[in-house]
């Protein structure tokens, strides 16, 4: 029986159910065998609005939308352009610093490569990078952010991390900060690379252009105090992430609607529909899991599951070495909201049974996801980039490649030396 029902589930997987149905599914009729009353589930879902840190979902996605939806990607381009483009690899420098703040604020990396792309890859090509160069980069610099605040997949990892009781415990302020430096790492390593590709210009044509860079900075001024002002509030502890939130969903709102007026009132509400279709989606998929994590905690199913992991695998550098494989396979299967609430029950308290600090396993985990967006042959995000800028995918998959293995490269550097993410935390 348990496996007619196993390959039913994996059919309407198949068929394109929805995916909090499955999730749903899955603890109701754990629930069930054990004999549990079935109104657990709608009391697991209900437990969302017990929690004031979900406050910051819709307000970051909202502020996001509204972000894409203005001119504020151009004017952040140009004046990262301005102020570095004249560098060595200075124009490949804009696009990957712009891309990681702009996934960092939106939370989805998929909206970075069409809102940036459509910008970046232009500017690139005009720049005489090669066209392999400037399509990898853009693919890859999707995926850069994800690490930083206010970034959803941080404080979704802490919600469904605090559910499973760790010690110690998961708080999001925790994930901000551990999430500076493994993300400045993989910033870093890629801004090197791209150095080494720059073209070669003659030095009287790099010159700073001090009248541009001013321009450019006036022109973005109403954006320049934002990360100042929300990301500064966040590290150092002045403000909680439900406080940043607000903050940043009502300076946005200020900005892009009322002084620049580039959303449109008439737009304001589709635009308010589109974020919240996304916000409905992440709390219907949260709501489920948190049954499925009751039912799991309450079936053992956890302990059971790491004295296995235990049997097969006695040393903890073997074990990461699988962990980091199983994350990123996963990372290339799933999106990340899904992936990070259906996998986190499951191999957090293995990790934890191995010693790793939550708050380390955490960033490990959304930095192997992160890239694995962009693992051939399935990551979400070489079909976003074939798509925008109508490419075969093998060709995108070509070009993305030394970009995958160098921030390979940094993960397992962030999985192998707990020190990176946990130094800012004191431990």
């Amino acid at each position: 029986m348990i496996w007619l029902i196993a390959l039913a589930l994996l059919t309407l997987a198949l068929l394109g159910a929805p995916f909090f149905a499955l999730i749903a599914a899955i603890a109701l009729l754990g629930f069930y065998a054990q004999g549990y009353d079935l109104a657990i589930v709608a009391v697991e879902i209900n437990r969302l609005g017990e929690m004031p840190v979900l406050v910051a979902i819709p307000l970051f996605t909202l502020a996001g939308y509204l972000l894409s939806e203005s001119e504020a990607p151009k004017r952040l381009v140009r004046m990262t352009q301005a102020l570095v483009g004249w560098m060595p690899g200075g124009l490949a420098m804009v696009a990957l610093v712009a891309s990681a703040l702009f996934t960092a604020l939106t939370g989805a990396s998929g909206v970075t490569i069409v809102a940036l792309g459509a910008v970046i890859y232009p500017a690139l090509i005009m720049g005489q990078y090669s066209e392999r160069f400037s399509l990898g980069l853009v693919t890859a610099s999707g995926s850069l952010g994800l690490l930083f605040a206010p970034s959803l997949p941080l404080i979704i990892y802490g919600v469904v991390a605090q559910q499973l009781n760790t010690s110690p415990p998961v708080s999001v302020e925790d994930l901000f900060l551990a999430g500076i430096l493994p993300g400045l790492l993989m910033l870093l390593v890629l801004t090197v690379y791209a150095a080494t590709q720059a073209p070669k210009i003659p030095r009287e044509q790099r010159r700073f252009d001090w009248s541009e860079a001013r321009d450019a900075v006036v022109d973005a001024k109403w954006e320049i105090p934002l990360p100042i002002l929300v990301l500064g509030g966040i590290y150092s502890g002045q403000i909680a992430p439900s406080e940043a939130a607000t903050l940043t969903a009502v300076y946005v709102f200020a900005v892009t609607v009322v002084i620049r007026r580039e959303v449109k009132f008439a737009r304001l509400p589709g635009v308010i529909r589109e974020a919240m279709m996304l916000v409905g989606g992440i709390l219907l998929i949260l709501g489920a899991a948190f049954a499925l994590t009751n039912y799991l905690i309450d079936a053992d199913v956890p302990t059971q599951l790491f004295d296995w992991v235990q049997t097969q695998v006695s040393q903890k550098w073997l074990f990461l070495l699988a962990l980091t494989a199983f994350l990123l396979f996963f990372g290339m299967l799933l999106e990340g909201y899904p992936a990070i609430v259906v996998l986190t029950p499951l191999v957090l308290p293995i990790a934890t049974g191995y010693g790793m600090d939550p708050v380390h396993f955490g960033i490990l985990f959304l930095a192997s996801l992160q890239i694995g967006l962009f693992l051939a042959p399935l990551g979400m995000n070489l079909f976003i980039t074939a798509y925008r800028f109508d490419k075969p995918v093998t060709e995108v998959i070509r070009t993305s490649w030394p970009f995958f293995l160098l921030l390979l490269g940094c993960v397992l550097v962030i999985t192998y030396v707990p020190w990176l993410s946990l130094v800012l935390l004191g431990r």
